[in-house]
Order: C-alpha cells, then sequence, then structure tokens
C-alpha cells in the first residue's frame, strides 16, 4: 500500500516581512550615522559691494578675472626685478592675456587696457559691456601683496579721482571676490 503524503510549501509571507524589516533598520542606522558624522555646509556669502568669481560673473568675465590674476603674478614678479609696473605695450608684446589683442580678446569683449597715470592699476575699458564689463586691476604697492580686481557693467564707467575701495563703490564699481570652499564644485544661486 502506498501511502501519500502532502507537503505544503514554506510561506514566503513571514520571510519577506523579515527582510524588508531588516532592509528599514539598515537604512534607518545608515541615515543616522550619516546624519551625525556630516558638517554642516558653511556657505560664504560675499558683500554687497562685491561679486562671487564662480557664480555672478559671466564666462569671458571669468576668462578675463582669470588672465588678470595669472598677469598679476607675473606682474609682481617683474617688479622685484625692477621698480616700478610693467607697461600694457610690453605685457601684450610678451603675450600675457588679456593685455594681448588675439581672438581670444575679442570674443571677451575687445578691453582697451591702459596703465592709468600716477597709480597702481590696469585698466580695461570694454566697448561691448553686455559682452564683459570693464575692469580694473588695483596692484598693491607692497610687492608681497594680492591682486584687487574691481569690474563695472556700465557702458561708460566713471573712475574716481581716488581708487580707495569706497570711491570705487560710490562709482557703481564692484570688487570681484573669490572664495575656496566646499562649494566650488556646486553651482549655487543666491
Amino acid at each position: 500500500m502506498s501511502r501519500v503524503q502532502v507537503v505544503r510549501p514554506a510561506g514566503a509571507g513571514h520571510e519577506t516581512l523579515y527582510v524588508a524589516l531588516v532592509a528599514l533598520l539598515i537604512l534607518v542606522l545608515a541615515a543616522t550615522v550619516v546624519s551625525l558624522r556630516s558638517e554642516p555646509e558653511a556657505e560664504t556669502r560675499v558683500a554687497a559691494h562685491q561679486l562671487d568669481a564662480r557664480v555672478d560673473l559671466n564666462a569671458a568675465e571669468q576668462g578675463i578675472y582669470t588672465d588678470l590674476r595669472v598677469a598679476f603674478d607675473e606682474i609682481q614678479a617683474r617688479r622685484e626685478e625692477a621698480p616700478g609696473l610693467a607697461s600694457v605695450e610690453l605685457l601684450a608684446e610678451e603675450g600675457f592675456a588679456p593685455f594681448v589683442a588675439d581672438a581670444s580678446s575679442v570674443t571677451r569683449g575687445a578691453h582697451q587696457w591702459r596703465l592709468l597715470d600716477g597709480s597702481h592699476a590696469y585698466f580695461g575699458a570694454s566697448p561691448q559691456p553686455d559682452t564683459a564689463g570693464s575692469f580694473l586691476l588695483l596692484v598693491p604697492e607692497a610687492h608681497d601683496g594680492v591682486a584687487d580686481v574691481w569690474l563695472s557693467r556700465d557702458a561708460a564707467p566713471a573712475l574716481p579721482a581716488e581708487l580707495s575701495a569706497s570711491a570705487l563703490q560710490a562709482a557703481g564699481w564692484k570688487q570681484i571676490a573669490t572664495h575656496y570652499d566646499a562649494g566650488v564644485t556646486r553651482q549655487h544661486q543666491h
């Protein structure tokens, strides 16, 4: 005589519930660890008279600003060798952007550069303020100072007699500020 025994399949309902609960527990623990270990993102804000070089300048202005920072290093190096500032003509002759007139300078606003008499400043007037504003590079009298770059998007920017921060602000110029923080690789719009 043969016996037939019926074996029912195990219920998957309880196993699925246990797996879901373990996955949820792992997610909750991971979220807790991440929130406890993360540092708050310190956002650097610029003053009202400043522009953030990362987000407030268009592509042409960012290019000119970068070129001015590189040229500033060369200007400072030359000052160590000989007193006085290098002429715009000399910087252009040696190929230092943005002073050289080439295809790149035309697409960035065709600035007309000059060394301002009686001051430590290079002024780049833009005939195309819609493409890029006019720039002012203030070179500190100390050889170990840092570049101070200002921008005016006016069609005919006014240059005050005194090139101090307060006089430039009053004339509508904006100082370009560069902050390197955790947000350098992120695009933030304020």
